[in-house]
């Protein structure tokens, strides 16, 4: 590695309109990479990486400051910077090979066309899609698109390749396997390579350094974060190596307290009117006499807090093929009050738990009971989050929370509803924004508006659907930070599904993790025995938190890609914990 850098920005600012409209981006960025040396930046959604990677590539130019390739002015695009997006920007009509090969052609127009050929094949083969070449983009999935994108960067042997969120947009298993490709692609090309990222993982996983990205406006870069972790990096090898620890600690903490709104909310929330939803006035608590028979008998056990009870739970649908069965035999218990979250890979049947416990999806057979009813069809008494919120555009964000609310409270005045529903859009900090329309909310704060209807309706059971599934990373912690806050305050029963294992530790008072489909089930079940109310910062400190996490990360290790290890330890290991749950409810 040569320390003379091949890329820089020397004092690049940047901003976009023109007087009371201008939005300052970037303000004296400064930034020198060295060849050969793969440097990920790290930021909050808005706070300006996109644009920083667009003068990076020539595709804008800085209202000041300089960007320079070996010394020299960059003008625009060139083949010597590749350029890989979030979107794949690919040519539908084209197969894969035909992609690669129209940037081949483009770059080594001068080659013989044999030579032009291995090239693409070349690198065709490097993302492992050979087997696909013929295949146009609409018949390949969102990963295999993305290694398309990659091919077709590398082929026209850029000297520094520039990577914009490239693995934003697929799912948590897909983008762990395109991390460990881009890591072995980058040491057998040793490629000068910049990685706009917001995960920090993913960032310490692929990179020598990393340097965040202060928000905006004026957004500038902060100090640069050293990764000497030696190479291959294996994360769940990692998730017990201290200078992992360390380092992870270190890069979070900084980008939080970066992030934290430097306004505090003005005043104090509005005061939550002791009014009571119908659903729970009209309610006598004691089994209905209609309950299935297996409940009946399940219920004859000495435990009493079965607040929560899925027994038996089996989901199947009819296809051409026949039956199939996507979750089978799904038993748990939950004390009222308890918050459990359930992970496990993609297709294992966790969202139609979910929605077989909100009365969206008929449950095959066995049933879910909630404060001693059956749970039947959808109702008030459960409230969902789901990843993309719902909210009717048209409306602003009181409108929407106040929709359930006017449901909900029937026998409540004017003024005691309109206090429930801007009580929790003060608790999610959306105070100053209730009366703007969801059309013009981005979409993190769309999912505040769902958490606070979601809380509003008092229900009995709230259920989460991988609700920040679809924001960045850095989003995500100020969110969870939010939930975590309105949750304390009224304790309502909650499951929460999730891909993100940090996220399944920092909510759960139980994390259930699930087996591959179809016919899944439960796997195992581990207790989280940390102190509440928790913070991010917190649980990175404590020295059990990383054992938690080994124990997660091993167990969706032993299932993936589809695999269904033998139910050994691991199932009985669940079946312990879940006998020991019950032994303290008993107690």
């Amino acid at each position: 590695m040569s320390d003379t850098p091949i890329i820089e920005l020397r004092d690049v600012s940047k901003g976009y309109g023109e007087g009371k409209d201008r939005a300052e981006i970037l303000k004296t960025v400064n930034l020198e990479v060295k060849e050969g040396e793969f440097v990920a930046i790290v930021g909050f959604s808005g706070s300006g990486k996109t644009t920083l990677m667009s003068l990076l590539a020539g595709l804008i130019k800085p209202d000041a400051g300089e960007v320079l390739m070996k010394g020299r002015a960059v003008e625009g695009p060139g083949p010597d910077r590749g350029l890989v997006f979030q979107s794949y920007s690919l040519m539908p009509w084209l197969t894969v090979r035909g992609n690669v090969a129209l940037a081949v052609d483009s770059v080594f127009a001068g080659e013989p066309k044999r030579s032009r050929k291995a090239r693409t094949e070349k690198y065709i083969e490097m993302v492992g899609l050979s087997h696909a070449e013929g295949r146009k983009p609409a018949e390949l999935s969102g990963g295999m698109r993305q290694r398309v994108s990659v091919a077709r960067a590398l082929a026209m042997q850029p000297e520094v390749l520039l990577l914009d969120e490239p693995l934003s947009a697929l799912d948590a298993l897909t983008r762990a396997k395109l991390q460990d490709e881009f890591a072995a692609i980058s040491q057998v090309e040793k490629k000068t390579i910049i990685l706009i990222t917001n995960d920090v993982d993913e960032a310490i996983l692929l990179a020598d350094r990393i340097i965040p990205l202060d928000p905006g406006p004026n957004a500038t870069l902060g100090p640069s974060f050293s990764v000497d972790l030696p190479r291959p990096r294996e994360r769940t090898a990692m998730n017990s190596d201290e200078a992992f620890k360390r380092l992870r600690g270190e890069v979070t903490n900084y980008l939080m307290e970066k992030g934290r709104n430097a306004q505090s909310e003005a005043g104090e929330a509005v005061e939550l009117p002791n009014v009571i939803p119908v659903d729970i006035a009209g309610r006598k608590q004691r089994p209905a006499p209609d309950l299935p028979e297996a409940y009946k008998r399940a219920a004859q056990s000495p435990i009493e807090e079965r607040f929560v009870e899925f027994f038996e739970v089996r989901k199947v649908y009819p296809t051409p093929k026949g039956p199939l069965t996507v979750v089978d035999g799904f038993d748990l218990k939950m004390k009222k009050g308890e918050f459990v979250t359930l992970i496990g890979h993609s297709g294992c049947g966790k969202s139609t738990v979910l929605s077989m416990a909100a009365g969206l999806t008929d449950i095959s057979s066995g049933g879910i009971v909630l404060d001693g009813r059956e749970v039947a069809s959808a109702g008030p008494d459960r409230a969902v989050v789901f990843q993309a919120p719902s909210l009717m555009p048209w409306l602003t964000a009181r409108e929407n929370v106040a929709l359930g609310v006017d449901r909900v409270y029937p026998n409540a005045s004017v003024a005691e509803r309109r206090d429930v529903v801007e009580h929790y859009l003060h608790r999610v900090g959306l105070s100053d924004a209730m009366h703007r329309k969801a059309a013009d909310l981005s979409n993190g704060m769309k999912q505040r508006v769902g958490i606070a209807r979601a809380f509003a309706l008092s229900p009995k059971l709230l259920l989460l659907d991988e609700p920040f599934g679809m924001l960045d990373s850095l989003t995500r912690w100020d969110l969870q930070d939010v939930l975590m806050d309105v949750w304390k305050r009224t304790r309502v029963t909650a499951v929460c599904v999730t891909h993100d294992v940090d996220e399944a530790i920092l909510l759960a008072d139980r994390v259930v993790m699930m087996t591959n489909g179809p016919k899944a089930k439960i796997g195992k079940i581990m207790t989280v025995d940390l102190p509440r109310p928790r913070t991010r910062r917190e649980l990175l400190e404590h020295p059990d938190y990383y054992r938690y996490r080994q124990e997660v990360l091993s167990f969706l290790q032993d299932y993936e890609g589809g695999a269904h290890p033998k139910e050994t330890a691991g199932t009985a290991a669940g079946k312990a914990d879940g006998a020991g749950d019950e032994a303290k409810e008993a107690a």
